[in-house]
């Protein structure tokens, strides 16, 4: 069991994977429920991951990668994180839930969830394109430090064919926006180490 510290110093952008490595399923959707534990704007939970973990999946990847193709052929899965534009359909499960957990009482639930429901049906589509972008990047990198948690390597990828994968893939591409890319698996060499700017540069008091 890493310590914390040591999951975030130890990753790495890992570009080249050993092919051997596979994840299991049941090892895979641990890792993404405790991804699905990161913070969403009113708790809407915008993600959708499409985890391709087999040949005929990665054959449909191909193309699509650009220059990312090494990742594909060799990882043990590529994630593709998509945003669901229409995710406050899911609101009522939601809330639902946290009444019947006791988190909530049901009157308190009823108030938000209209409220909720109502701002988020009128915003226009580049405003909820934001909001889902901006939740399911957060899931992102708590993917990649679950992964890293779980002694696997990733490389968290955007340089993808963002027109076609989604069809691709078979969804819908008025409601699922894809949002990243990320290799998974275990690392056939070492991450470069990389720098990072001083904290003079990238922070300030006020």
């Amino acid at each position: 069991m890493k310590e914390f510290k040591e999951v975030l110093e130890s990753r790495r952008s890992v570009k080249q994977y050993d092919p051997n490595v596979k994840i299991p399923r049941e090892e895979m959707k641990e890792m993404i429920e405790l991804t699905t534990k990161a913070p969403s704007s009113v708790n809407m939970q915008p993600w959708r991951f499409v985890v391709v973990d087999t040949p005929e999946g990665k054959e449909t990847l191909q193309p699509l990668v650009q220059f990312n193709t090494r990742q594909n052929e060799s990882s043990a899965a590529m994630i593709v994180i998509f945003g669901d534009m229409k995710n406050y359909e899911y609101a009522d499960k939601i809330y639902d839930e946290a009444v019947e957990r006791g988190y909530m009482p049901k009157e308190v639930k009823d108030v938000q969830v209209a409220k909720f429901v109502e701002m988020y049906e009128a915003l226009d589509r580049p405003s909820m394109n934001d909001i889902v972008k901006i939740d399911s990047s957060l899931a992102a990198m708590q993917f990649m430090l679950v992964a890293r948690y779980y002694g696997y390597d990733t490389n968290p990828i955007g340089g993808f064919d963002k027109e076609n994968i989604t069809e691709a893939l078979g969804l819908d591409p008025e409601r699922y926006v894809p949002v990243m890319m990320i290799a998974v698996g275990k690392a056939a060499a070492e991450g470069h180490q990389s720098v990072r700017l001083p904290l003079d540069d990238v922070l300030s008091f006020r």
